[in-house]
C-alpha cells in the first residue's frame, strides 16, 4: 500500500510504502516552493519510490499553481529527464 501526502506541518511531501516513509523537504515562500532534500530509506531503495515521489510532488505543485526551485540534486536531475516539468521551474532573478 502506498500513501502520498503534503505534510505541511513538517514542510515535506511524504510517500509511505508498506509502513516506510520517503520524503521531500521543502520551504514555501509565496508562490514558490524550494525542494531542498529528498530522502528514500534503504528499505525502499531501487524500487522507483523516489521517482514516484518526485512525480506526485511536482503534479501537486502544478495543481497548486506554484513554481519550483529544485535545490535538491535528485529533483533537479528528475526535471532534467522529464521536460514536461520544465515549466514549473522558477526563473532566476
Amino acid at each position: 500500500m502506498t500513501d502520498f501526502a503534503d505534510n505541511s506541518a513538517a514542510n515535506r511531501y511524504e510517500m509511505t510504502v508498506n509502513g516506510t516513509t520517503a520524503f521531500i523537504d521543502y520551504v514555501l515562500q509565496g508562490d514558490t516552493i524550494n525542494l531542498t532534500h529528498t530522502e528514500v530509506p534503504q528499505a525502499l531503495s531501487g524500487q522507483g519510490v523516489g521517482s514516484r515521489l518526485v512525480k506526485q510532488t511536482l503534479e501537486d505543485i502544478r495543481g497548486r499553481g506554484l513554481k519550483v526551485v529544485p535545490s535538491c540534486s535528485f529533483i533537479h536531475g528528475y526535471i532534467g529527464k522529464h521536460p514536461e516539468y520544465q515549466d514549473l521551474v522558477a526563473s532566476a532573478g
